[in-house]
């Protein structure tokens, strides 16, 4: 069990217990690296994972509806889900972001399926990873991996501007990983391997950054004038500071002014819980708690690159929250 203050107003704490047994797949059906996670308007959880069946969409009690996507895409990354209730799906193996109904219907595509711009030109894409949108509907796609560069669209998909370079400045990024905005059309980006989250208007202006984290990975901003932000931090990368503690990986809680809340950490869950290997994707629900994807299968193997995965490896969590 986590306790962390994730109301910002009154700084109400919280207590968060995972739910180990959470989601049940069909026989047979099995979920590597959940790339990302969204909730709906009917609290119906969608996992955008790298398996054979791309998009799963579970009910809040963790029972499998339905899976679409299959033959779509080539590896997910990025999920949001829109005020109506479609999703903006980010393939960064094809470069592309697809606007889909709930049942996977495709409405809308930007960018050239398995046709990136050149690397780092700044042209959209090369490699995109995530979505967001203002209030008025217009599109945030961070351009991620081969740029560095966030882009802005239309509602229908025309380009508005685009803002960023490679770099450490400010409006500078190192890895453009996640994007997300607040009710005001503040624009929220992860800029990953510089460890900070850069703020922006809505127009692309640099306003502020926050700090002290490690590697954001995962975004996920809650509704209101006074928002909570829930960032998953990927844990260290390197053999040489692997075994550090206290950076990582974890998930943190940020007020709407950066200040941070609380954290939840494998030190705070304990050894009974399974730990965080990689969060890479975070979405809550109407009742406060908490879905966690992470990439588990692509860090063990990039940290056991001679031993196939154990068998009990999850790359999904659910963490219940508890009113203290």
């Amino acid at each position: 069990m986590a306790s962390i203050e994730t109301d910002a107003p009154t700084r109400t704490a919280y207590s968060y217990v995972m739910d180990k047994d959470w989601g049940k797949l069909p026989d047979g059906w099995a979920l590597t690296d959940a790339a990302a996670v969204a909730v709906d308007s009917k609290d119906r959880v969608y996992v955008f994972n790298r398996g054979e069946h791309p998009m799963i969409v579970f009910d809040r009690e963790g029972r499998f509806l339905r899976s679409w996507g299959e033959g779509l895409f080539k590896r997910a990354h990025g999920l949001h889900i829109g005020p109506d209730d479609t999703l903006y799906c980010t393939d960064d193996g094809d470069h592309t972001v697809r606007q889909c109904t709930p049942e996977g219907k495709v409405l809308l595509e930007i960018g050239l399926p398995d046709k990136p711009t050149p690397y780092m030109s700044g042209l959209p894409f090369n490699r995109c990873t995530h979505t967001a949108l203002s209030p008025s509907g217009d599109i945030f796609v961070s351009d991620g991996y081969g740029n560095a560069r966030v882009h802005k669209y239309a509602p229908n998909g025309r380009h508005i501007m685009s803002w960023g370079a490679p770099g450490t400045g400010p409006g500078e990024f190192n890895i453009v990983h996640n994007i997300t905005c607040d009710d005001d059309g503040w624009v929220y980006v992860a800029d990953r391997e510089n460890h900070r989250i850069q703020v922006f208007n809505g127009a692309g202006r640099y306003e502020t950054q926050w700090n002290n984290l490690h590697r954001p990975c995962g975004l996920c901003m809650t509704r209101g004038k006074r928002p909570v932000c829930y960032v998953g931090e990927l844990g260290p990368g390197m053999p040489v500071n692997r075994d550090v503690p206290n950076i990582g990986p974890r998930l943190s809680v940020l007020a709407h002014d950066g200040t941070l809340l609380g954290r939840v950490d494998n030190a705070q869950l304990g050894p009974a819980m399974d730990p965080f290997r990689a969060p890479h994707g975070v979405a809550i629900d109407s009742h406060g708690d908490l879905y966690v994807g992470e990439v588990s299968f692509t860090v063990w193997k990039s940290e056991h690159p001679d031993q196939p995965p154990p068998p009990g490896l999850r790359s999904l969590r659910k963490l219940v929250r508890q009113p203290q």
